[in-house]
């Protein structure tokens, strides 16, 4: 039996820990309005029950007291039969003023009066201790006829000997009966209180089963648990914004992205205003609207934002829906944007040795021709120009940097020049050591600063591009420089979507008005800097401390393609 029980008590916990919340409140609710209303009931009960007894005293003393003022009962208990004259003048008493016995008693309880004829002689039942020293008083005691509110009062001759005692008194049962139209409002007021409380929470448990989806409290915590769980393991940013787009929940991946400090986004709201972010990132996090793949570029990081708006329904599928915030999500595509920029580097190197491989099979053949028709001497002349035209940058730059990744890339880019016929020259010092600048870096700003270049000048009559490099005083300085008249918004060509391409699409969203918003942030994060005149930009970058020592100013050199 102890192990049915046992298993009924577990069953019942497990059925009320599956209610809803809903369920639970307007239970608990229903149980505290009750409690309530039964105390409410218990204490105006008691309080109107001593109020009746409190009134059946007042009442039965003053009886008492004026039967015991009476002469005829003075003169009527020194008579040698009192029960013959005080009977019917006790019962005369009793009818006319409503109460329930009066008994008038010699001083030893002797009562020469009762309402039960058979009782008379009988010893009174009670206390008469403090009459009988002159005292009146009242009490509930249980005598002959049940519980009863009495008063006995001393009856007192002349000269002030207690010759009689006289004891009124009011049933419990009478009292009862007098309180019961009293409490029967109580019950009924308690009874509308508990209806009236039901009422409101059974709506309010209405309402609360309609925003938590009839879910219940064990089932929303193991919710909650799982998207906590959810949210810090996300490799995504995750921003929660309410109606007003402040900032209601940043994950730690947004917080890291977006560089804020741990715990700055905590169970207050935070305005956009108070938080410090890039501009670009807080213009995007201020719209009303949603925004799907758009580029924003931090100091730090290239973000792909998406922002989606959410909207409160009351069930699933409710047309009815009212907008209660928006959830962006940040990706970070900073190492896609730095890989993209080596493979586009590697890429146009690998064009450019096809191309050459194609341009020196049509001048082999050219010079096999030449010599097969016995012209030998301008096959050769043929050959030695070609490679002397072909092999005068490389060997210029393979003499002057020592960096790889920079050597490579500008090879890439002379090769990519020549095919479309722009005249690229390279202007370096005589040495130019290891940087030791981060090589992706340095793709970054030498290879968009050219890309740009290029496409400006091969827009005019005579194009051509300039790049000059100098290390030395502990700076790095890249200069790049095109044939074309320079970006008509000036510095403002550096802002992500902005170009001077004329077949551009704004917001960069094509892929246009990137790639000098990525030098930016590189020389940014560098602690460099960046002027434009003109059609030259030039960037200073400080060189990191073990290189300084190896860079020097060198006397410059030029080589042409």
């Amino acid at each position: 039996m102890r192990a049915d029980d046992d298993a009924c008590e577990v069953d019942m916990v497990r059925w009320v820990r599956g209610w809803s919340i809903a369920a639970k409140l307007f239970a608990l609710q229903l149980a505290v309005i009750v409690a309530l209303a039964a105390i409410a009931v218990a204490l105006i009960w008691a309080d109107a029950r001593a109020d009746v007894e409190r009134d059946a005293a007042v009442k039965s003393m003053a009886i008492a007291q004026t039967i015991a003022n009476d002469p005829f009962v003075v003169d009527a208990v020194r008579a040698d039969d009192p029960t013959a004259a005080l009977q019917p003048y006790a019962l005369d008493v009793m009818r006319e003023a409503g109460v329930d016995f009066i008994t008038i008693m010699a001083p030893d309880r002797t009562r020469y009066t009762h309402p039960d004829p058979s009782q008379i002689g009988q010893a009174f039942l009670g206390s008469i201790d403090r009459a009988l020293d002159g005292e009146p008083f009242s009490e509930t005691y249980t005598g002959t006829l049940g519980p009863s509110v009495r008063s006995v009062v001393p009856i007192e001759d002349a000269s002030g000997e207690v010759v009689a005692l006289v004891s009124a008194g009011i049933t419990v049962s009478n009292t009862q009966v007098a309180l019961g139209a009293r409490i029967a409002t109580v019950v009924l007021a308690a009874a509308f209180m508990i209806a009236l409380g039901a009422l409101g929470a059974w709506l309010l448990s209405r309402y609360l089963r309609r925003v938590t989806w009839g879910r219940g409290a064990e089932e929303m915590s193991r919710m909650f648990a799982y998207y906590e769980g959810v949210l810090h393991s996300l490799g995504e940013g995750l921003v929660l914004q309410d109606d007003r787009n402040r900032v209601v929940l940043a994950n730690d991946r947004a917080q890291e992205l977006l560089g804020l400090p741990r715990g700055i986004v905590g169970t207050t709201p935070a305005s956009l205003d108070g938080l410090d972010l890039a501009p670009a990132v807080a213009e995007v996090l201020a719209r009303p609207d949603a925004v799907v793949d758009e580029i924003v570029i931090t100091p730090t990081h290239v973000l792909v934002v998406d922002r989606d708006v959410v909207v409160s329904r009351s069930r699933p599928g409710d047309p009815h829906a009212r907008r209660v915030g928006t959830v962006t999500t940040l990706r970070d595509h900073t190492r896609l944007q730095e890989l993209t920029g080596e493979l586009a580097t590697m890429t146009t190197l690998s064009d450019a040795l096809r191309s050459q491989a194609h341009e020196f099979a049509n001048r082999l053949h050219t010079v096999i021709a030449l010599i097969e028709l016995g012209r030998p001497e301008d096959a050769v002349e043929l050959a030695s120009n070609e490679l002397a035209l072909s092999q005068a940058l490389a060997d210029r730059l393979l003499s002057a940097v020592e960096e790889p990744v920079l050597l490579a890339l500008l090879l890439g880019k002379a090769a990519q020049a020549g095919e479309r016929g722009i005249r690229f020259e390279v202007d370096l010092p005589d040495r130019l050591a290891a940087t030791g600048i981060d090589p992706r870096e340095t793709i970054t700003i030498v290879g968009n600063l050219i890309d740009n270049a290029l496409d400006a000048a091969s827009t005019t009559a005579a194009p051509e591009v300039c790049v000059a490099i100098e290390a030395g005083e502990g700076r790095l300085v890249i200069a790049v420089a095109d044939s074309g008249a320079g970006p008509a918004t000036g510095a403002r060509v550096f802002d992500l979507g902005v170009t001077g391409k004329a077949d551009a699409a704004v917001g960069g969203r094509h892929g246009r008005g990137i790639g000098l918003a990525l030098v930016r942030q590189s020389v940014d994060r560098l602690g460099g800097r960046i002027r434009v005149d003109g059609s030259r930009f030039e960037v200073t970058l400080p060189l990191p401390g073990d290189a300084v020592a190896a860079a020097g100013p060198g006397a410059p050199g030029a080589a042409g393609a």
